[in-house]
């Protein structure tokens, strides 16, 4: 299935979502959320900061607050992972797929 998602734009990594929608509309501080999550501060700085991935833990903690899906919040951070990934080509250049015929060897 195609994506209407331009793939040349990095997806929105989650703690963007937190800090420009959530926190705001909810009239809540980064220290109240890391309050309310039972994390420190700083994890949630660097979360909102995009400087660290959001783990399925803190989806957990984050979708229990704010009753979501924890899948929800993994599947916008996967988004965001394998973009960056991809964004590295020479990594992968030497990576060659295997034969449809030896695929076909897998049970």
């Amino acid at each position: 299935m195609k994506s209407l998602r331009n793939s040349m734009r990095r997806p929105t990594h989650p703690g963007a979502i937190l800090r420009e929608d959530i926190l705001p509309a909810l009239k809540m501080t980064q220290t109240e959320l890391a309050q309310l999550i039972g994390v420190s501060r700083l994890s949630i700085s660097e979360l909102l900061r995009e400087k660290r991935a959001l783990s399925p833990e803190m989806a957990v903690r984050i979708a229990t607050l704010l009753r979501t899906s924890p899948e929800s919040w993994l599947r916008m951070q996967e988004a965001v992972s394998l973009w960056e990934v991809r964004q590295d080509a020479e990594k992968l250049a030497a990576i060659k797929p295997l034969s449809k015929s030896r695929l076909d060897l897998v049970p």
